[in-house]
């Protein structure tokens, strides 16, 4: 069968690779499957979430076709939502200027379908997200890597993304904190990019999703908002998937300007129409009843993100965090083999399953994320004892 060649070059996902190396195994009592493969919270959404779906589950207007740029009342929570964050009292995000969507990485899909041109240039930092990557791949759009360096604790560098942007490029995207390093941007880099895009006339579209489970809260994460022209210039990417924990659930949103909105509005209706009904309700109770329940489990993520870090330094493994954060630990390997065959190994021997490097762009090979979000506190002593007693010795080790 002809299939669009754009497609079918595009990269087999990631997550569903690693799925399949643990296919139809059964793992023994002694030594259980640790997946710290994708980034989904290890727990369920909150009670009062649970309740209230139940409730209106049965509603008639849940089960029929919504606005296409979602539920105005959660268009309009999430505007306010947003405004926490702000500094001046700019009043410059309305439930106009947001869309919501069918998830996160649908909002990045059709964004980039609305902004960028076929043969045109997009900026990714690496490590980048694999399925930003796939979806510029799907679109025609050329992927320019934005190197980070390990010194940098993988935070970009506007200096250098200026050396990179042509009369091509259409857009930088950041993700902060970050996905696969959770690496959190300080507020200076990411207004220092916003500043730049805003000078060179291109996009700056700004992934969130990680935002709640920033290390302080208290304090802006940027000042993009901030500055009452920013529908000219950034595109700000959100998920309720991860601070709600409602992956399964399929919520994401659209901050942009309103014209910007309107082209939005012509993809989603080829796409999904409107992100599920019922799903829209569960995303508008939590933003209203659900934040203490947030936080708590907010602080539960730092607590995980300590315990890896002592379980690694308590052995003498060789491993080494380069940057972590939110969901995740991005760790260099010891060993003379590429991150992909160490990861096989470690599924295969250790039934730890992690993703490698090179899942996430160029020049990853000596790097394995670790999404420590999916397991509680107590297993990472366990995580790092497979990493100290299962070494692929037979391929040597630097």
């Amino acid at each position: 069968m002809l299939v669009n060649p754009l497609v079918n070059h595009t990269e087999f996902p990631p997550v569903t690779e690693a799925a399949n190396w643990i296919a139809d195994r059964v793992f023994p009592d002694d030594l259980p499957l640790i997946n710290v493969s994708q980034a989904v919270p290890g727990y369920a959404t909150s009670d009062k979430v649970l309740e209230h779906i139940a409730q209106v589950v049965h509603e008639p207007d849940v089960s029929k076709y919504g606005h296409v740029l979602g539920q105005p009342e959660l268009r309009e929570a999430y505007a306010s939502y947003l405004a926490t964050d702000l500094v001046s009292d700019t009043n410059s995000i309305s439930a106009s200027n947001i869309s919501i969507t069918a998830g996160c990485n649908q909002a990045f899909h059709v964004a980039m379908t609305a902004l960028v041109n076929p043969g045109d240039e997009v900026l990714l930092p690496t490590p980048w997200y694999f399925n930003h990557k796939m979806s510029l791949d799907m679109l025609g759009i050329k992927t320019v890597a934005l190197p980070c360096s390990s010194q940098a604790q993988l935070v970009p560098d506007p200096e250098v993304a200026a050396k990179l942007i042509t009369n091509k490029t259409r857009a930088i995207v950041l993700i902060t904190p970050n996905n696969p390093t959770g690496q959190e941007y300080p507020p200076s880099t990411v207004n220092a990019f916003y500043e730049l895009c805003k000078q060179r006339g291109i996009a700056l579209v700004l992934d969130e999703t990680y935002r709640d489970f920033r290390e302080d809260t208290s304090t802006p994460a940027h000042h993009v908002f901030d500055d009452p022209q920013w529908p000219a210039t950034a595109i700000h990417l959100y998920s309720f998937s991860k601070a709600y924990a409602l992956a399964g659930y399929r919520v994401g949103a659209i901050t942009a300007a309103v014209d910007f909105q309107t082209e939005v509005t012509k993809v989603l209706d080829c796409v999904s129409i409107c992100a599920p009904q019922l799903s829209q309700q569960a995303a508008l109770f939590a933003l209203g009843h659900a934040q203490d329940w947030r936080q708590e489990k907010c602080k539960s993520m730092h607590q995980r993100a300590a315990a890896f870090s002592d379980a690694l330094k308590s052995h003498n493994h060789g491993y080494q965090i380069t940057a972590m954060g939110a969901y995740f630990a991005y760790l260099e390997h010891p060993f003379d083999l590429p991150a992909r065959q160490l990861a096989r190994f470690l599924s295969d021997e250790a039934n730890l399953l992690a993703l490698p490097g090179e899942m996430f762009g160029p020049d990853q090979e000596k790097h394995l994320r670790f999404a420590f979000a999916n397991v509680s506190a107590e297993i990472m002593p366990e995580i790092a004892h497979r990493l100290a007693m299962y070494r692929p010795q037979d391929q040597g080790n630097s």
